[in-house]
């Protein structure tokens, strides 16, 4: 396929573009470049010819029509997105604006390209979304497709919205979309803003590891080359119309998440002291979601999917990684906002 993929300069987006350019796709990387886009993430694919380049924004109408009329894609996987929920609460405008408006500007573009060439069946327009969407969770429980959306804060909040907006044009203009919700990714190249990359680098600097509350907070882990491969999979072989939960099945508190990548360090890296005596609860985060967790058991059932890293597996491989590339980690160190705290609510 000639596959164009929005966001492929970021972290998830540039796992797909890696793994579709090794796979044989043609792959037309979209990318605005914001402050959370790196092109060393596709430096490895750069000067391949099945791979090609466009700085450009989704919410650019007449680019996106130049861009879909030059490469003429078979299918869109739409990633690029806001997706830092501390920043959404400190600045909820641009979440909108790329979010919703980008969606939908995204949407009507690949509409009119998907008409003037006949409303082939073979198109898919692919929609990446969040577990956030579902809300929070108690100690039981699992998100499946059918759980009612409760977005809680503006970052969930707008990804619910474009989620909505790929339904309807599906159920209005009959466009052949496709939708996937996944838990938390991690994995090399994250950017360094997220609490894994962010614990792994202060551990180092001998900074401390501010966790929200008390830790308490569970998060089910899904190593980014495996939601890759789901990606892809859904691409080729989903339902139309249809929505498949992504879940790594590795559900982890925070605070023993933390652990866990302290113990990695220790024995990687070894300190003076422990690094998790460098653990520092801070003030949680407002509306700060208790719980998520997915039941994937309908891309495992109907794709024959299932994750192929586990979390002991795939954290080592993540700090091994981090360990080997201070150039990349270094270079980004410097952009807006790290190192400092968002999302405080004030």
């Amino acid at each position: 396929m000639k596959i164009l993929v929005t966001g492929g300069a970021g972290f998830i987006g540039s796992a797909v573009v890696r793994l579709a350019v090794a796979q044989g796709h043609e792959v037309v990387n979209l990318d605005a470049l914001t402050y959370a886009a790196c092109l060393d993430n596709v430096a490895s694919v750069a000067d391949a010819p099945e791979y090609n380049f466009e700085h450009a924004d989704i919410r650019d109408r007449a680019a996106l029509d130049r861009i879909f009329a030059q490469h003429t894609p078979d299918a869109v996987l739409h990633l690029a997105a806001e997706s830092h929920v501390d920043r959404s609460i400190d600045g909820p405008g641009a979440f909108i604006d790329t979010n919703v408006t980008g969606t939908y500007t995204l949407l009507e573009a690949a509409r009119a390209h998907w008409t003037t060439k006949g409303k082939p069946d073979s198109f898919r327009f692919h929609h990446v979304s969040t577990d956030e969407v579902f809300g929070s969770l108690g100690p039981t429980g699992l998100f499946t497709e059918s759980t009612p959306y409760d977005p809680r804060s503006p970052y969930s909040a707008s990804k619910a919205s474009s989620d909505h907006l790929v339904r309807a044009w599906h159920e209005t203009y009959g466009l052949p979309v496709l939708l996937t919700n996944c838990s938390n990714n991690y994995g090399p190249y994250h950017f360094p803003e997220k609490l894994i990359p962010v614990v792994i680098l202060n551990a180092l600097a001998g900074k401390p590891l501010p966790i929200y509350g008390q830790g308490a907070n569970v998060r089910d882990w899904l190593y980014v080359e495996d939601h890759a491969t789901a990606l892809l999979l859904v691409l080729e072989k989903g339902a139309v119309g249809r929505s498949y939960n992504i879940g790594g099945h590795n559900e982890r508190s925070n605070l023993d998440l933390v652990r866990s990548l302290c113990a990695i360090l220790d024995a990687k890296r070894p300190a003076a002291q422990p690094y998790a005596d460098q653990i520092t609860f801070v003030a949680d985060r407002p509306g700060h979601d208790a719980r998520y967790a997915i039941d994937a058991s309908r891309i495992r059932d109907e794709l024959g999917w299932t994750p192929s890293v586990t979390l002991e597996e795939g954290l080592e491989r993540t700090v091994d990684w981090y360990l080997a590339n201070e150039d990349w980690w270094r270079a980004l160190q410097s952009r807006e906002g790290l190192g400092m705290r968002l999302g405080a609510g004030g």
